[in-house]
């Protein structure tokens, strides 16, 4: 038997007195007083204190008084005001008379506490996930989400776009991370590979006619895992034919400002800012700028480049640059000890070391002191804008690892002093970005997006004969230093497809055997086409102000890549092994 109830939990309010409800849920807390028994009841909206007093027939208050904490019981009753109130919830004013309780099963002491500041280990929030949803803030994430997908299908469906579903099970084509891989039981010593993007297939679905296409689609990278990455993530994924870059962000434009405001209630202004990809590297280190907050990288390269310091002119002789940032106020925050953790800290990008200059009312001192006389010092600082109360951080090394190292001790050093507001949303492009870009590991070029981005009309020509000085076709969109999605417009000319496979000196056996299909498609007749895919999971993780992706999915992996609930990835038996011709190593 299941009590058909009239109200959610969170719902009540001082409106409804006198009515009579039924309420099902979850018991969140109770308190036996003697003569009065109190219940918080919980679902997915919130609590109601519901009540069992003297007035109760004696059956019903050996009943309630069964009840301990998760139960799952439906409760009638009448709703009531309260004497004490309670502010701190939405039903504060109100509490339910019990005339009637069942209970629909019982709950084990959990092995977590089902409320949202409870501080639980992750992995055992993790482990337990089950329970952890049940707490009101995973709940209301879970409805954000839902909301914002609903959105997105509406809106691109208004904007003539055709949700499309593609495969799961496709060909291994290099995309930049690691494949996960299926083999065949049909087609022994064969594999498929799960979608790292839909990328081949909605490119076809132009060649196909489709015109403007989308889908929310589940796409894979075995890649190492962090707070906004998964193995296993979720892209809202579009692509239009007969465009160019203004066309792609104008409708983007459109639907996150139909986001922001139908989701967050507030008016964004477009169009959104635009910055090249060698602008927002120079200026913040990182092709996904935060520009919240100031501390703008300064390039020092010329002022130091006769300086005694051979840590710097050893990096300039070998092509690389000395930059630095400043730190406003920071002089005060940063003791000698914050500052060698933060040392440390950009060691893990590359950084051999860094210098520090502090600019106080008494003068400049540095790390480096005795490489610099106090005028050069005093010159330094001036140079980066430097007053009294600020730190300065310079880094010196190749240009990857200078940027790199800076752009992550910007955003680190802002989060430390409080200057990142969860509240502030800036939106920004980043376009022009390198077509190339050199793989140190694989000593060798390679496409920074994917061989299909095209390059900048005024590059075509440079696609032949300085390929690696080509800018792409390409735009990312970023929020708060965050990178959204990103897209390019394709190539669609079989000559210049061609161009592209030999600056990546790809052989026609490697062209064939990665992208056989998609070359014999173009021969067909392409339209000129574009488009963008969003990361989703990282899109509601910023509008809903959490710090992971985990707290956005319902069942997501640890650092490990493992499911805690149900222990993938697993063993199997021998004889599924030996139907797909497999034989581990011992």
């Amino acid at each position: 038997m299941v009590y058909k109830r009239t109200h959610m939990c969170g719902e009540l309010r001082i409106s409804n007195v006198g009515e009579n409800v039924v309420l099902n849920g979850w018991i969140q807390k109770r308190r036996n007083l003697g003569g009065l028994i109190f219940c918080d009841v919980r679902d997915k909206t919130g609590m109601t204190q519901v009540i069992f007093n003297d007035e109760t027939s004696d059956e019903l208050f050996a009943l309630a008084d069964t009840l301990r904490n998760e139960y799952v019981v439906g409760v009638k009753g009448k709703v009531v005001e309260r004497e004490s109130k309670n502010p701190e919830i939405e039903t504060g004013d109100i509490e339910v008379i019990a005339d009637e309780l069942i209970i629909y099963s019982k709950s084990e002491t959990p092995p977590i506490y089902i409320k949202d500041d409870d501080n639980v280990d992750d992995n055992l929030r993790l482990k337990y996930r089950y329970l952890d949803l049940r707490k009101k803030k995973m709940q209301d994430n879970l409805s954000f989400r839902a909301a914002l997908t609903t959105l997105a299908r509406n809106y691109y469906a208004e904007q003539g776009f055709t949700e499309v579903e593609t495969p799961m099970l496709i060909k291994s084509t290099p995309e930049g991370a690691r494949d996960y891989l299926v083999p065949s039981r049909i087609n022994l010593g064969r594999f498929y590979a799960l979608p790292q993007s839909p990328q081949t297939f909605k490119q076809l679905l132009m060649v196909g006619g489709t015109d403007r296409y989308f889908q929310i689609v589940k796409c894979f990278r075995d890649e190492d895992l962090r707070a906004d990455r998964q193995p296993e993530f979720t892209q809202i994924d579009l692509e239009m034919s007969f465009v160019d870059v203004d066309d792609v962000i104008e409708i983007q434009e459109g639907f996150l400002k139909r986001v922001m405001k139908e989701m967050k209630g507030i008016d964004i202004e477009t169009p959104f800012p635009r910055m090249t990809w060698e602008d927002a590297m120079t200026r913040y280190g990182s092709d996904k700028p935060d520009t919240r907050f100031g501390f703008e990288l300064c390039d020092l390269t010329d002022k130091v480049k006769d300086c005694e310091f051979k840590v710097f002119t050893d990096a300039i002789t070998a092509g690389g640059s000395v930059r630095g940032i400043c730190v406003t106020g920071g002089s005060d925050i940063y003791t000698r000890k914050k500052i060698d953790k933060l040392t440390e800290a950009v060691k893990s990008y590359g950084a051999k070391g860094m210098v520090w200059i502090r600019k106080t009312q008494d003068g400049v001192t540095s790390s480096v002191n005795k490489f610099f006389t106090p005028e050069q010092l005093d010159d330094l600082a001036d140079y980066m804008g430097a007053k009294a109360g600020d730190l300065m951080l310079l880094i010196s090394d190749s240009n990857k690892v200078v940027f790199d190292s800076l752009g992550f001790l910007r955003r680190h050093i802002a989060g430390e002093m409080g200057l990142l507001d969860d509240n502030q949303f800036n939106f920004l492009w980043v376009v022009d970005f390198p077509l190339f870009e050199y793989d140190e590991k694989e000593d060798r070029w390679s496409a920074m997006h994917h061989p299909f981005t095209s390059p900048k009309a005024e590059h075509a020509e440079l696609l032949k004969t300085d390929p690696h000085n080509c800018l792409a076709n390409a735009y990312d969109i970023v929020l708060n230093g965050v990178e959204l999605g990103g897209g390019s417009i394709r190539i669609h000319d079989q000559e210049m497809q061609e161009d592209m496979f030999k600056a990546l000196n790809m052989t026609q056996e490697d062209i064939n055997e990665k992208f056989g299909f998609l070359v014999e498609a173009f021969k067909y007749g392409a339209p000129p086409h574009g488009g963008l895919a969003y990361g989703l999971d990282r899109l509601v993780m910023l509008l809903t102000g959490e710090k992971s992706i985990r707290e956005v999915i319902a069942f997501p992996k640890n650092q490990n890549a493992q499911c805690m609930v149900s222990e993938a990835p697993g063993l199997v038996d021998e004889a599924q092994l030996e139907e797909l011709g497999i034989e581990l190593k011992k």
